[in-house]
């Protein structure tokens, strides 16, 4: 139970100061835990250090202003406390392959990395709970897409990815995020919603026309990313359920969406 208390509180802060210059031993000092604790629950939670993550989200946070605002690039890279325009360019490159430029060109998608919560559940401690996305800020649009359908998208296959390279494992979210990405339009809400899994609400009732951008993704199955000289096939795998109306429980609808999904893979096992 402990672990769960100082993994929320080391997020908190992160989120907290986002925009200031923090270091691994800040947010260590923060939660009064050493940095070599803090490090291996990041580890065990996360998969990446605790430097990792903070870069991950300020990047994260900085595609969101490419894309919803009008600041120049060196505007960006010094507001989340990057040495020089260079480094910020250098360091978004390496998560979203991709200069800020190009990116903002290709991409309507900016939550790679999203705020994480946690739901703890009893038992769960040794694991760090269950991770769900914090959806606060997409609440009002999500709950006027009422009975519209939700595509439901996991990565078939990220374990053994992960085990050539979590850099392979980053390429290949990345990789998955942006099939998506190229279906959606400016009105769907896309999210990340586990370490390999995703949602697009697309705010149609239309079923036809759902199913066809979900074939859409689906139809670049077996397509491969490519990571040094390796390349890698990469699969999804889709279900459909609807988006609940004002009456929406966050907690439920995220349930909601892994089951979704965890039914799509036992029917394939079966």
């Amino acid at each position: 139970m402990k672990n769960f208390y100082v993994l929320t509180d080391a997020l908190k802060y992160i989120e907290d100061n986002i925009c200031e210059e923090i270091d691994s031993q800040d947010v260590a000092d923060s939660c009064n835990v050493s940095l070599s604790s803090l490090q291996k629950l990041f580890r065990l939670a996360l998969h990446r250090s605790v430097k990792d993550y903070i870069i991950k989200r300020k990047i994260c946070l900085a595609a969101r202003d490419i894309l919803e605002s009008d600041m120049k690039i060196i505007d960006i890279a010094y507001k989340y406390q990057f040495g020089s325009p260079e480094h910020f360019v250098r360091t978004f490159k390496k998560v979203w392959n991709e200069t800020p430029t190009d990116y903002k060109k290709h991409w309507k998608f900016s939550g790679i990395y999203p705020k994480l919560d946690y739901i703890f559940e009893e038992g769960a401690d040794q694991e760090m709970a269950r991770k769900k996305v914090d959806i606060s800020e997409a609440y009002e649009v999500i709950v006027n897409m009422k009975d519209t359908y939700v595509i439901c998208l996991d990565i078939m296959g990220l374990i053994p990815i992960n085990d050539i390279s979590y850099e392979a494992g980053d390429l290949a979210i990345l990789e998955a995020a942006r099939r998506i990405d190229k279906v959606s339009t400016e009105d769907m809400i896309q999210l990340r919603i586990g370490g390999d899994e995703f949602a697009l609400i697309t705010g149609s009732k239309d079923l036809a026309y759902v199913e066809s951008l979900l074939n859409e993704v689906l139809s670049h199955n077996g397509e491969c990313i490519k990571w040094n000289d390796r390349e890698i096939p990469l699969s999804l795998r889709a279900a459909l359920i609807k988006a609940p109306g004002r009456n929406l429980k966050y907690n439920e609808f995220f349930t909601d969406m892994h089951v979704a999904i965890n039914e799509t893979r036992m029917k394939e096992k079966n």
